[in-house]
């Protein structure tokens, strides 16, 4: 028998994984579960998915599409995918070898770094972040490198950033930027002056850009998404991540896509093979029938997340929250000062277990937890009844 002393002194895990924990986001759905309490942490919708795509989950398992489809993609979601590219963002797309379908857009951003990263490169990420960037990059034997977006100095204000900042941010270390546009947690959705600078030094210094445009179709008071890949220069430099998530309220079924030139798709279809092998079949078929809905579809959207929006900005604000208002997605980063607490995590301890109410702390977003510990992140991706038991909760923290 196996001498146990000796076997406790081996060293058995990854020095990747001491790096990072698990995700905030999710332990704070844990946690409203644990208290009963509304939650507004974990950017998924409590409403139903279109009923069009439900009846083309069900024809397609009724039809006996449940074995693997093409390790890459089924073919009709492929050419839909190409099809919607061609005509939102005006990008022409091969489907038959610029097209990865993976297990989600969380797949296809791992996947993408892990097909284009070698020890020592470098990735910039913009700050406040969405919690995966930097594990991946980690996982990926990449360094991330953090460019810091500020918050606006009023409600309607715009989060930014320092171009100086920005171009010290790249050298010859830097094999890629990640760009979430719009933008989870800020809501800030990135300009065409914006992208045109980060294309001038993806283009000087030969730098990739991982794009993550998941919430393309989520947008307010007028604000428009541009795909990096749509920019002059950019199209054989980009990986335009996507998914169907979170434009039609399927976060569960994890059907997400990378496209990108021919010769990095070859390399993110190699490590999606070994990572996943596929996604859903019977839900890439209904995501074929997903991404063929009319336009009034994506309108529609668009105008409910803003009645949401809308709707939790005031209870927010009269709870004592400085907000600031999202052009995009569907979360609202606040301002936590006027409470007095020491930082966002016994802040939204108390929120959920006192107040009945979760959300995520700030500094799960920032490579320093310092720098989020006065802010703290609602979703608002909720039924209109929803929104209403969290602000009835919320009042209690008035005075």
């Amino acid at each position: 028998m196996a001498d146990s002393s000796s076997l406790s002194r081996k060293h058995f895990l990854s020095d990747k994984v001491a790096h990072f924990t698990e995700s905030v986001i999710r332990e704070m759905t844990r946690q409203a579960m644990l208290y009963g309490a509304v939650n507004l942490a974990q950017g998924f919708p409590d409403f139903s998915a279109p009923e069009a795509i439900k009846t083309a989950a069900r024809a397609a398992i009724e039809a006996d599409i449940n074995q693997y489809a093409i390790t890459w993609g089924a073919k009709n979601l492929r050419h839909a995918i190409a099809r919607q590219m061609g005509i939102w963002q005006g990008i022409a797309v091969d489907p038959e070898r610029e097209i990865t379908v993976c297990c989600g857009s969380t797949e296809a951003m791992i996947s993408t770094l892990l097909a284009v990263c070698n020890a020592g490169d470098e990735v910039v990420i913009f700050e406040p972040f969405y919690e995966n960037y930097g594990p991946d990059s980690v996982l990926s034997a990449a360094k991330p490198k953090f460019v810091k977006l500020r918050p606006p100095t009023n409600e309607d204000g715009e989060w930014d950033f320092d171009e100086k900042e920005l171009r010290a941010a790249f050298d010859e270390h830097t094999k890629a930027i990640i760009l979430n546009t719009p933008n989870n947690p800020t809501g800030k959705v990135f300009t065409r002056r914006e992208l045109e600078l980060i294309r001038d030094l993806c283009v000087q210094f030969d730098v990739l850009a991982i794009t993550d445009e998941i919430y393309e179709h989520i947008l307010y008071d007028g604000a428009q998404h541009i795909s990096m890949a749509s920019l002059e220069g950019m199209r054989e430099r980009t990986v335009t991540i996507n998914g169907m998530s979170k434009s039609y309220s399927v976060t569960g079924w994890r059907v997400g896509w990378a496209v990108a030139p021919e010769k990095i798709t070859n390399a993110i279809r190699k490590v999606h093979d070994f990572l996943t092998v596929g996604a859903p079949a019977p839900l890439q078929e209904a995501g074929a029938a997903a991404l063929s809905l009319p336009a009034e579809y994506y309108a529609k959207l668009a105008h409910g997340y803003r009645v949401r929006r809308d709707h939790l900005i005031p209870a927010l604000d009269r709870a004592g929250f400085k907000y600031f208002r999202p052009r995009g997605a569907y979360y609202v980063m606040t301002d936590i000062s006027a409470f007095g607490f020491a930082d966002d995590v016994s802040f939204t301890k108390f929120l959920v277990s006192e107040v009945g109410v979760a959300a995520v702390p700030g500094s799960s977003f920032y490579r320093n937890p310092r720098d989020g510990a006065q802010q703290v992140r609602f979703a608002f991706c909720k039924k209109l009844e929803t929104l209403d038991a969290a602000a009835e909760r919320l009042a209690k923290l008035r005075g």
